[in-house]
């Protein structure tokens, strides 16, 4: 707590080694959020620049692997400077403020997961209906509510967590996210009710959601050999960019139960999951699983060379 400047600050203690490795641990950050943002960003040039790839499924992948950059933006910068800095420390204010970029960013993802869901659901199912459903106006209010209520849920749970009072300026990780509650003198009944409300609207009913959709595909798909191909070229990826999130949320909530039980390290390398894996999988899965996007890929790349 400085007193002098009536702030106050949080240490991350979930580094290891970092003075040791300090130059290290920056440079294989620094190589890996470029990566993120160059393989995100360069799919989403090909969205943008090629004319036959302006329909809703491809405008939607553009909007999750954009949403990527920005999740990593939230996490990057400032792992960046902590690597670089004697004491790795930020202000409470800040702390709240990464969280709540943090969760509404992933929160987004689902809704976006389930809105592609939801275009692939009518595209193949109800293919005669696709173009008089899935028109502009329809993407683009589909686009606006995937990030503007989570958004709007995100800063209740902030304005909550502001509230109360703490007590602990020691977290055991490298960024703000759920173990900010484990710094409140006393666990808030509020908070934790919310928090469950939140994990229900932002992961349960989505995943659900999407898991009835899929699951309509499928009969659609058995029944019918003709779109079985088509099915599980545009399906299989959303499925596993689905199950990749699933596993990010829930290491995310078992997160601050474990915070007294587990190392450093093991912490160090479960958070490093979020940090680098979850980033880059989805211009991984999209451009190399997405045959469109991917013939695209291929004749940048003989380019180049």
């Amino acid at each position: 707590m400085d007193y002098r400047l009536n702030v106050t600050y949080i240490t991350f203690g979930g580094h290891v080694e970092v003075q040791k490795y300090k130059y290290l641990y920056f440079v294989i950050m620094f190589t890996v959020y470029i990566l993120v943002v160059n393989s995100n960003f360069s799919i989403v040039g090909i969205i943008m620049i090629h004319k036959n790839l302006h329909e809703p499924m491809y405008i939607f992948i553009a909007a999750l692997l954009i949403n990527s950059v920005l999740f990593s933006t939230v996490i990057y910068p400032k792992l960046l400077i902590d690597f670089l800095s004697e004491k790795q420390i930020i202000s409470y204010p800040a702390c709240l403020f990464q969280w709540f970029l943090y969760y509404w960013l992933a929160a987004s993802d689902f809704y976006l997961l389930s809105i592609m869901a939801y275009d692939r659901y009518v595209s193949i199912c109800n293919p005669l209906k696709y173009t008089t459903i899935m028109q502009k106006t329809t993407v683009n209010v589909f686009l606006i509510f995937a990030w503007i209520l989570p958004a709007c849920l995100c800063l209740l749970g902030l304005l909550l967590n502001a509230k109360n009072k703490i007590c602990k300026f020691h977290l055991k990780g490298i960024l703000c996210n759920s173990t900010i509650q484990t710094l409140h003198c006393v666990r808030s009944t509020i908070v934790n009710i919310y928090g469950l409300f939140l994990l229900v609207i932002f992961v349960i009913l989505p995943v659900l959601f999407i898991l009835f959709t899929y699951s309509r595909i499928l009969v659609v798909s058995y029944r019918c050999r003709g779109v079985r191909r088509r099915a599980a070229q545009t399906c299989l990826p959303h499925l596993l960019v689905l199950i990749n999130f699933s596993c990010f949320t829930a290491y995310d909530v078992l997160l601050s139960r474990l915070e007294s039980d587990s190392s450093n390290i093991v912490r160090l390398i479960m958070a490093l999951q979020v940090v680098i894996y979850h980033p880059l999988f989805n211009p991984i899965i999209y451009g190399l699983k997405i045959r469109r996007i991917y013939d695209h890929l291929k004749k940048l790349f003989f380019r180049m060379l």
